[in-house]
């Protein structure tokens, strides 16, 4: 066996940073059909509000600082900053 080589395709997707001093929870769980919700942690420093959304694996939690992004079939789901971007640029 000889494992085979890939690489990502260029695609560009929509994305929102929860950051909940720029941007408001509610219209970002209006654009992606998530629900707000406050933080289990009321001391957590990052914000108060967590947006709950329903993915194709159930449903997900995008923290404050998290981002949200809609793939490129119209599905939502949370994305870390980390991995965001390592894998992202702004176009």
């Amino acid at each position: 066996m000889q494992p085979q080589r890939y690489r990502k395709k260029p695609v560009v997707i929509e994305a929102v940073h929860l950051d909940v001093h720029n941007v408001n929870p509610d219209e970002v769980a209006r654009w992606c059909g998530g629900e707000v919700k406050p933080h289990p942690d009321k001391d957590y420093i990052g914000g108060p509000l967590t947006v709950h959304i329903t993915t194709l694996e159930g449903t997900m939690v995008a923290e404050p600082g998290d981002y949200i992004i809609k793939g490129t079939r119209g599905e939502f789901y949370p994305c870390k900053p980390g991995p965001f971007a390592d894998t992202f640029e702004a176009v």
